[in-house]
Parts: C-alpha cells; sequence; structure tokens
C-alpha cells in the first residue's frame, strides 16, 4: 500500500549554519540523493522483527533492482547514513555516511549492516529521530538537491516532544520525510491513531515533503519485499498519487497528532 504527496569516504563536517544549504567546499562530494534511513530499534519492535527489518535493508541493498535505481540518476550515485532509534535520549548510527555507487559499494554496505548488533531502547520518540535525522543531513560532506529521511516504525510518538514542529523543522529545510509504518500488529492501541491506523497517522502526522509516501508493512513475509520498493521509490522519486499529506496542506479537523501520540 503506497500514499503519497507533492510538495524538497565516509565523514561528516559540521556546516556554517550561514553557508547556502549546499554551498560547496573542497571536501563535499556531489551526489543524486542524501538518504538518512531512520529505523525503529524500541521495545515495541520485538527481536524477530528487528531482524527482518535490518536483513530486509541488507537484502534491498544487495537487489539488482535497487543497484540499477541508483545507477540510473545522473551522478550515479547516492549517500546513505543508516540510524537506529528509540526514546529521546536514544539515536545510534549504525552505518555512517556511505557513498553507493554501484554493486561493490551496495554489497558493502549490505554487509555491514548485516554485520552490526541489534540496538534496543525503550519508548517512541519519531520527533527526535526527526530532529536527529535532520542534523545528520545538514552535517555530510554531501551536495545534493534531494534529501531524504526514510523513517520506520510500529506505533505512534509516545515519548519526548510532539512530532508537528520536528517535521516543519525538516520540512523547511526542503528534506522530505518517507513513512514506513510496521502494520503487523494490531492487538494494541487507542484513540484516533491507533496501530490498526498506523498508516493514516504516518500520513497525516510524520511524512511530508516532495513527493512524500508511505509504504505499509502488514506481514511478516513482505518485509523485505516491501523495504526494496520503498528504496527505489526513494532513489527513483517519480510521482505516486494525488493523496496529499497534511504536513502540506495544513492540519484537517480529524488529524490532532498531538493529543493521540500519547
Amino acid at each position: 500500500m503506497i500514499r503519497g504527496a507533492r510538495a524538497g569516504v565516509t565523514a561528516v563536517v559540521l556546516l556554517n549554519a550561514l553557508l547556502p544549504r549546499d554551498a560547496m567546499s573542497a571536501g563535499e562530494v556531489p551526489v543524486d540523493l542524501k538518504l538518512v534511513l531512520a529505523v525503529d530499534a524500541s521495545s515495541s519492535m520485538d527481536i524477530y522483527e528487528q531482524k527482518l527489518q535490518r536483513n530486509g535493508y541488507a537484502a534491498a541493498f544487495r537487489s539488482p533492482a535497487v543497484i540499477a535505481a541508483i545507477m540510473s540518476g545522473a551522478r550515479r550515485r547516492i549517500a546513505v547514513s543508516y540510524v537506529e532509534w528509540g526514546d529521546p535520549e536514544n539515536q545510534i548510527v549504525v552505518v555512517p555516511w556511505t557513498v553507493v555507487d554501484g554493486a561493490d559499494s551496495s554489497n558493502q554496505l549490505a554487509a555491514r549492516l548485516a554485520a552490526a548488533p541489534l540496538n534496543r531502547f525503550f519508548g517512541t520518540s519519531i520527533a527526535q529521530a526527526l530532529a536527529y535525522s535532520t542534523a545528520l543531513l545538514s552535517q555530510s560532506a554531501f551536495t545534493s538537491d534531494r534529501w531524504v529521511i526514510d523513517i520506520s516504525g510500529d506505533g505512534p510518538n509516545n515519548m519526548g516532544p510532539p512530532v508537528e514542529p520536528e517535521r516543519s523543522a525538516a520540512l523547511s529545510r526542503g528534506i522530505t520525510i518517507n513513512g514506513l509504518p510496521i502494520m503487523i500488529r494490531t492487538r494494541w492501541g487507542q484513540g484516533a491513531y491507533t496501530l490498526a491506523g498506523l498508516d493514516d497517522y504516518y500520513r497525516d502526522c510524520v511524512i511530508g515533503g516532495p513527493d512524500a509516501f508511505v509504504v505499509v508493512v502488514r506481514s511478516r513475509d513482505k518485509f523485505a519485499e516491501a523495504i526494496e520498493r520503498k528504496l527505489i521509490l526513494e532513489i527513483i522519486a517519480v510521482q505516486r498519487t494525488m493523496i496529499t499529506p497534511i504536513a502540506d496542506t495544513g492540519p484537517a479537523d480529524d488529524a490532532v497528532c498531538p493529543a493521540d501520540e500519547k
């Protein structure tokens, strides 16, 4: 299921806030896409689901279709950072900024993901994950017209600050936020945005920016397929549907994100 919107080497350097977003310097590398994969590692994700998620990303970067999508760009390379997050105090870079420019580098990234230990945190702070990912994009040693945060999760923001201000801050930088709501278990939740309505919550309260979209995972056996599909859509950035998230239109009467996050 996809819902969308129309609406912007390994090293990290601190950029002067007064410079244009992608002002060139001697250390910067031009790429077609700067992508932060912000992956839920909260306690609501059981170990099996975490392994499925991590293995799904590793398999996606080994996929010939994903590699072909990367090589279809004008610069034939993207920059990727992989982050696991949970409560407001915990965000960890599992794979720092890495250039992927073909089968060898894509397979190396997959191997690093597969070998890294899993992280497990308490609580779900989508807001802090967005803030952390926005900072990573701002501090990367790459230049691109496209900045994307790809955020996954199996529940709404339930710790720390509300999502909307951090989403707005990201969108103001021209960043696109895409979502991978994980809707495998639907036993708990209440209110307007329950786990059963997590796709609506992501659409209305999380995603936004040019070509933003949601890909939903509804079964464990579709995890890897959904991740591969999502990565290809992000890399090639084609228009998907005319459904517009609340982030790009202003609040709707039935979208009460802060009230239903807790």
